[in-house]
């Protein structure tokens, strides 16, 4: 942490301000402005993780756990696949004022200006946390410095000037630009098509201990080129932005489940997956993230801790309502036969997983790969695996006959 302190000021765009000082990049001299939505996450832990998830695209993140920095920044826990940093900012209670784990090999605040990183420390998080929660996210701006003592009302109006995240279409800017492909650990069961809508590293790191071979496409590439891989399996990832505006991935879903290759999607995964069924989507007003989130299976009764990092949500098909859907019987017609509502949130009712009652095509809201969060969701890598054992059988046999 720098020993002069350097002003700096978060402003909301419905003209709260936060004061606290600059930390990460370009503390001193004129400082730096920063935007981004604001929006908060619940988790103790995993800071690092969170930063680097494209997913936090665009988005200044408020960390409500007190101290961040204790575990400093390591090389292997970064999620985005070139280990760069994506949240627009960082607003925190305190800094660590040293690193104290044995894995770090360089503090948060290092790697924050090695990566031009905007934070700001100090800040009353509990006050802005109840604000988001009672009014939504928000538009912000983390202005350093000079910057953090201009008129008020002129930083609110340069906050209100950036654009809405309802409406954006982020995916490309997060993607791979050039297809890659991640080796499955020992023999090769299977091979997997990505699409990278924002991938965390941890998603082809479980499917590389199944002995699975995951190839990596930019987002929104056509069916016709996934086929060309000869997939025994296709997955969505994760990723930033409004699904109302993934047409396109949503048409190559459509390809996929036509084609009755096996599909599995996760988080903006699950909206697209529900879009192509026919689902509308909405934005929540603060949006699920941390990794301590209760989610309960329909089909099974069973209750998971999951990891989260979204804004927006699926809406329930016309004519089932939440009563249908905790009896179990979220059943809803798609063009692709009968589908149903396997997953809600327990803390609100939030739509958290969709799948076709044939078991061809499933996809859940939140993140099991576990980078960072409790591992309760893990066992849906495992429910991909069985989905494409059942269809390679179902192929021998078909060639058998």
């Amino acid at each position: 942490m720098s020993k002069t302190r350097v002003p700096a000021v978060l402003v909301l765009a419905d003209g709260k301000t936060f004061p606290g000082f600059a930390f990460g990049a370009a503390e001193d001299g004129d400082g730096t402005a920063v935007f981004g939505e604001a929006v908060f996450t619940t988790a103790m832990t995993g800071y690092q993780e969170t930063m680097t998830d494209p997913s936090y695209h665009r988005q200044i993140v408020v960390a409500t756990a007190p101290q961040i920095g204790n575990t400093g920044w390591n090389d292997e826990d970064n999620e985005s696949h070139d280990n760069r940093i994506w949240v627009a900012g960082l607003v925190i209670r305190d800094l660590a004022k040293r690193v104290s784990n044995w894995r770090a090999e360089r503090s948060l605040e290092d790697e924050m200006k090695a990566q031009n990183i905007t934070g700001i420390y100090g800040v009353d998080t509990r006050t802005l946390v109840r604000h988001l929660r009672n009014y939504g996210s928000i538009a912000a701006g983390i202005f350093t410095g000079e910057h953090a003592l201009e008129d008020v009302d002129s930083l609110v109006a340069r906050v209100n000037e950036q654009p809405s995240m309802k409406g954006a279409d982020l995916a490309a800017d997060v993607s791979t630009s050039e297809t890659y492909v991640l080796p499955a650990e020992g023999e090769v069961k299977y091979r997997v098509v990505a699409y990278d809508m924002g991938i965390k590293s941890a998603t082809p790191a479980h499917f590389a201990k199944r002995g699975i071979e995951t190839i990596v496409v930019p987002a929104n590439t056509p069916v016709e080129e996934i086929e060309s891989h000869d997939p025994d399996g296709v997955f969505i990832s994760n990723g930033p932005g409004d699904p109302a505006t993934a047409d396109a991935m949503v048409e190559a879903t459509r390809g996929i489940i036509e084609r009755g290759i096996p599909l599995f999607g996760i988080c903006f995964g699950n909206q697209i997956l529900g879009r192509a069924f026919g689902l509308d989507t909405y934005k929540l007003k603060f949006g699920h993230r941390g990794v301590n989130v209760p989610v309960k299976n329909h089909l099974t009764g069973k209750i998971d801790i999951t990891s989260q990092n979204h804004g927006f949500a699926l809406s329930a098909p016309e004519g089932v309502s939440a009563k249908d859907i905790a009896d179990g019987n979220g059943r809803f017609e798609t063009d692709f036969g009968p589908a149903v509502i396997t997953h809600t949130c327990l803390n609100d009712g939030v739509v958290e997983g969709v799948a076709l009652e044939n078991g061809k095509a499933y996809s859940v809201q939140y993140h099991p790969e576990s980078a960072a969060g409790p591992h309760d969701a893990n066992p849906l890598f495992d429910q991909f695996v069985g989905l494409m054992d059942e269809h390679q059988a179902h192929k021998r046999n078909a060639e058998n006959n």
